[in-house]
């Protein structure tokens, strides 16, 4: 586990300036672990302290935010991002290169952030509770980019842990991809976020 994401623990912007090619290797490296593609166009992107620290710093680094109540917003909104022992959290990025296919797409996508699942053999699929910052799509398009939040119970957690396997998918009339079994690497590092038992 990584240290807990705090303002004590962040980097001012100088000293982030001098580790940020080293870290941000560090970060992409780790992310090769934490990433399911759903088919072709649905990818989910497994949050933890690791990978929200990153975005952080990021947004400090790029916008330049070195003002207390910026740096406290920023955090405010990333750090429920990180996973809290029962449950993980995921971006869910939806992509299509061409934007006129994307938007047709998209229109035809709604409420998929509702059908994506996590499924622990021997029990029931998971749905993703999605968007709790806010709302992401209309009566006429879903966005590109959702927050998704899968809670699993100690039973499951518990499965995991003695080798039960993990699917993931998607079931939406206009989008379904199903991965039968998450590779171990993947597997390994998503169980590192949940509480020991």
């Amino acid at each position: 586990m990584t240290t807990p994401l705090t303002r004590e623990s962040l980097l001012t912007l100088e000293a982030y300036a001098k580790i940020r090619k080293d870290f941000r290797a560090q970060v992409m490296a780790h992310k090769k672990t934490r990433k399911v593609p759903l088919g072709e166009n649905v990818t989910l992107i497994f949050e933890d302290a690791l990978t929200i620290r990153y975005q952080v710093q990021e947004m400090l680094h790029v916008e330049r935010i070195f003002q207390e109540e910026e740096i406290v917003h920023e955090l405010e909104t990333y750090t429920p991002l990180i996973p809290d022992g029962h449950n993980w959290k995921a971006t869910m990025m939806i992509e299509y290169p061409d934007p006129a296919v994307r938007a047709k797409k998209l229109a035809t996508l709604v409420g998929i952030e509702d059908k994506v699942w996590v499924k622990i053999a021997g029990h029931s699929p998971v749905f993703a509770i999605a968007d709790e910052d806010l709302e992401r799509e209309n009566s006429e398009k879903t966005s590109s980019v959702h927050f998704l939040r899968f809670e699993l119970t100690a039973e499951m957690i518990q499965a995991l842990r003695q080798g039960a396997a993990l699917s993931m998918g998607v079931d939406h009339p206009a989008y379904q991809a199903t991965v039968d079994q998450v590779a171990a690497d993947i597997r390994a590092s998503l169980l590192n976020d949940l509480a020991p038992a």
